[in-house]
């Protein structure tokens, strides 16, 4: 939308972004309500579309009302009551015609007694229910006829039903739309050209509103919603085609030095021979390095598929080329697992690592950045604390971010500023290459969206000798088989892990039933493994008491680790066969497929058991797809289709605004052709500088600028 002049009924000018308050015609208490809301001024409030239609029938005789339907009727008030008492009085009054008769019942509406009496004179509108042999509408809508001037009869249409609140509901809201919508529409420019348009056969976008807003066949709404649908989706792919064009044209990174001498030297440091699906990536990652086109792919794993062996080869590149390589994490546990299990590939190796997180020293730090900034660290591992100005590299040329959905964008793009000594042109245009890496598998329609801008490798397959994990779903009142086999396990020299949602129960938003860590601890330890050795861990114990517990673990002088989920990802230890997940049912399907990748890593079989009430929501086919399947990919899909992309990589993780009408598991095709025609578009424009492109370049930035880091794009 774009401002432009319309009258106001007082003949004054109002544009899409005058206050709703100013506007003639929408009252003081609705415009009070509407700026509650957020629907602030008169775009806004076109912006804001009804979330479904529905058919309202035209006045019928009550003999003709069908249940179900929204109708409407007249008649005359035969009897009335006021019943209940309190807070749930209800007023009941009996409607008839000639040919029937119709409950009407108010709740919490007492005063209208004083004015519905016998002998009134009602239209009715509202939802038409049954009950008994009796027909009732409740809360109906309520219209006051007089017998000399009755109101003509209302036509069947379709009704739009708006997203509303207690203090706006839906009816205020069609009518404050309603007062601006003809004005309004006046001013929306399309950003599509009409040749666009007719080539996908979508309606202008004044248009689509219209039918929105003022649906006169269900047709009609179809054809806007897709024209909606659509340029959502174009707009965010549009986005995401301008940050790669951008990327590629415009930066640089540093080609790293790649032959056979360097790749025989990185593979002498890990410490298994690469599956063959590692090696594919490695070729794919190597290839994109040794360029000087910056690299920015995404390397997504199924828990166990080896990502931080190819992650380090990256890194040792760089190194090999005599540059900086950095790591960012987005927990210090699993930073420090990274550390621990990198320095052990790297055990007897010239290169120098070091940890950086917040909770170091203030000493710790100052040296650890003196060295960063002085080139006499090759590797840093850390977290957000790399992202800090303080934060200097002599020479970075490689950085990667590990569980990327669990940063926003523009953490991302804050590492890809940390060049050091490549920094050397105006405005930042020499950068380190970026890989992101995910052991969280993500559904295509996700990919196409959240990351879009990058390429993707994928390593599927497990390392030789791993065996899938066993899954079994188990009620409560189960609970002391599944630990009388854990500690038979136990006793045969294995270990196990115990996961519970809440390290007390102060923290469960007041579940008094819920299992914490301290109570299950206490538990196991004084009963079902009071022979064997039970620590805990979480997220509040100071760095070096995890690091102490986890060792102590890994070494084996722990048998059984009760945790919360501290320890999804980053966990390697071989020995531990058996994970149990108490209240599973509080767990996302992408996060129970993380703990259960914890186990099962040795030359032992893994067992996962989940105990969860299946009556919990959408439990029953969650566990149930857990136990069926092992399949990161498959639970991914499932896991956007039970939860939504919102929940999956929302507007939290993503930094995306939400998509307010597309839905991309029910249009993936359109976001197929949007991805297609913004590829296009952007190819031809890849500034969007043109003049015919002005309108839409403009959106994008709105909408997309802050979000994808593309506000200094052209």
């Amino acid at each position: 939308m774009t401002g432009g002049a319309v009258e106001l009924v007082r003949g004054s000018e109002v544009e899409l972004t005058t206050p709703i308050d100013r506007v003639v015609g929408i009252g003081r208490d609705v415009a009070s309500g509407l700026y509650a809301m957020g629907l602030t001024n008169v775009g806004k409030l076109l912006a804001h579309l009804p979330m479904r239609h529905e058919r309202e029938q035209a006045e019928a005789k009550m003999e003709d009302l069908i249940v179900g339907e929204i109708v409407s009727a007249r008649g005359e008030i035969t009897a009335t009551r006021l019943a209940g008492f309190g807070r749930k009085q209800r007023f009941e009054a009996v409607l008839c015609d000639e040919t029937g008769r119709l409950d009407l019942v108010f709740f919490n509406q007492p005063y209208l007694r004083r004015k519905i009496h016998p002998g009134t004179l009602l239209r009715v509108q509202g939802k038409l229910t049954q009950r008994g042999p009796l027909l009732q509408i409740a809360n109906a809508k309520i219209e006051y006829l007089d017998e000399e001037d009755t109101p003509e009869a209302k036509e069947a249409r379709l009704r739009p039903v708006y997203p509303a609140t207690e203090r706006v509901n839906s009816r205020a809201i069609e009518e404050a739309v309603g007062v601006v919508l003809e004005r309004g529409l006046s001013l929306i420019e399309d950003h599509l050209p009409a040749s666009f348009r007719r080539e996908r056969e979508m309606p202008e976008l004044r248009e689509a509103y219209r039918m929105m807003h003022r649906p006169e066949t269900e047709q009609g709404v179809h054809e806007a919603r897709r024209r909606l649908a659509y340029d959502e989706l174009l707009l965010l792919q549009v986005g995401v085609q301008l940050k790669r064009a951008h990327l590629r044209n415009t930066l640089t990174s540093p080609a790293l030095r790649h032959d056979e001498g360097i790749d025989a030297r990185i593979r002498e440091r890990l410490p298994f021979t690469l599956t063959d699906a590692q090696d594919r990536v490695v070729r794919e990652i190597a290839g994109d390095l040794s360029r000087s086109v910056p690299t920015n792919r995404l390397i997504q794993g199924d828990v166990g598929s080896g990502k931080t062996a190819v992650a380090l080869y990256a890194m040792l590149m760089a190194v090999a080329d005599g540059h900086q390589a950095a790591l960012m994490a987005p927990t210090e546990l699993l930073a420090e697992q990274h550390m621990l299990s990198i320095g052990r590939m790297l055990e007897g190796s010239r290169v120098r690592t070091a940890l950086l997180t917040g909770s170091l020293t203030g000493a710790e730090r100052s040296e650890v950045l003196s060295r960063l900034e002085a080139g006499e660290i090759d590797l840093v591992i850390g977290t957000h604390a790399l992202l800090t100005e303080t934060v200097r590299f002599q020479s970075l040329a490689v950085a990667i971010i590990d569980e990327q959905h669990r940063f926003g964008v523009h953490q991302r793009a804050g590492l890809r500023v940390k060049g050091g000594g490549f920094d050397e042109g105006e405005g930042g245009e020499v950068t380190p290459h970026v890989l992101v890496m995910t052991a969280t598998p993500i559904p295509r329609t996700i990919g196409l969206t959240v990351f879009g801008d990058l390429d993707l490798s994928t390593i599927d397959g497990l390392p030789p000798g791993r065996t899938p994990v066993q899954t079994r779903v188990v009620e409560p009142p189960d609970r002391a088989s599944v630990y009388e086999d854990v500690a038979a396990r136990i006793g045969r020299g294995e270990q196990a892990f115990v996961v519970v949602p809440a390290i007390d129960t102060g923290t469960s938003s007041g579940d008094s039933d819920l299992l914490d860590l301290r109570t299950v601890h206490k538990e196991l330890e004084e009963g079902w493994l009071g022979e064997a050795n039970v620590a805990a861990v979480h997220g509040r114990l100071k760095r070096e008491t995890r690091e102490h517990v986890m060792e102590r673990f890994r070494l084996g002088k722990i048998d059984c680790l009760v945790a919360t989920t501290v320890i999804e990802v980053g966990v390697d230890v071989p020995n531990a066969t058996v994970m149990v997940v108490e209240h599973a049912e509080r767990f996302g399907l992408a996060q129970l497929h993380q703990l259960r990748g914890r186990v099962g890593r040795g030359d032992k079989p893994g067992v996962c058991v989940l105990i969860g009430d299946a009556e919990a929501g959408d439990a029953s086919e969650r566990l149930a797809t857990m136990a069926r399947t092992t399949s990161g990919f498959e639970l991914a899909e499932k896991d956007l289709e039970l939860r939504g992309p919102g929940e999956i990589f929302g507007a939290r993780q993503s930094g995306l605004a939400p998509l307010r009408v597309a839905d991309l598991m029910r249009d993936r095709e359109l976001l197929a052709m949007a991805r297609r025609d913004a590829s296009a578009w952007v190819e031809t424009a890849p500034r969007l500088d043109r003049p015919a492109d002005t309108l839409l370049r403009r959106r994008v930035l709105r909408q997309y600028g802050e979000a994808l880091g593309i506000g200094d794009v052209g």
